[in-house]
């Protein structure tokens, strides 16, 4: 609701960490840290408890590890966002993460500001793709599975308008819906509008699975 903050919860078996995300979080008076957890288990215990609207779930975590609990999580938190953390090292579990439907990822050595800007763009219901590292990790691990999903990517694409693709094609860039306004001389609502209406006719969760398919399909 507005004027309440963002109830994030922290998910890392690491407690420097989980101590240094909480301290750039809540610098910002709009996001409160309501939770924490130290393996996928509990994270999807604290997501439910606490009624988180942002998960900021770590991937390599015992006792049940961040892709095995984001299904989980999903299910016991179906209103919160889960945004992926990882390094540079772990791209296949970042891409599989996405296709299971989190929203975003984010390395862990992100600046604070990116930080921020992430949790409130998937607490709007944004999916974040850094600009920084989103769209050079996706581009290297559509590369080998290209050949396989281009044609079926193609095929669900086609039922857009040109316009529909038009706009599916600078959600592949991981532009935001007011920077892809300005890019096709649109209005941010419009581009809302027309981002929502893509999803509903591809079948896409969020904007990073039409992101991908948008690649796969070669826009």
């Amino acid at each position: 609701m507005a004027g309440q903050p963002i109830r994030v919860v922290i998910a890392d078996d690491e407690p420097l960490i989980r101590a240094g995300i909480r301290m750039i979080l809540i610098s910002d008076p709009d996001i409160e840290v309501v939770g924490e957890a130290a393996d996928g288990r509990a994270a999807v215990e604290a997501a439910r408890a606490h009624a988180a609207d942002v998960v900021l779930l770590d991937i390599q975590m015992p006792v049940l590890d961040g892709l095995s609990a984001l299904p989980e999580l999903r299910r016991a938190a179906p209103a919160a966002r889960v945004i992926v953390l990882t390094t540079f090292g772990e791209r296949e579990n970042v891409l599989r993460a996405l296709e299971h439907g989190g929203a975003g990822f984010l390395l862990k050595d992100t600046a604070p500001a990116e930080l921020i800007r992430a949790v409130r763009a998937a607490a709007a219901g944004d999916a974040y793709l850094s600009p920084a590292a989103t769209r050079h990790v996706v581009e290297r691990l559509a590369t080998g599975r290209e050949a396989a999903r281009s044609e079926q990517a193609r095929v669900r694409v086609a039922a857009l308008s040109e316009k529909e693709r038009g706009v599916l094609a600078v959600l592949g860039e991981g532009l935001s819906n007011a920077d892809a306004g300005r890019r096709l001389h649109m209005s941010e609502a419009t581009v809302k509008t027309y981002v929502s209406r893509i999803l509903a006719k591809l079948d896409c969760e969020n904007r990073v699975q039409a992101a991908l398919l948008a690649r796969d399909a070669g826009l």
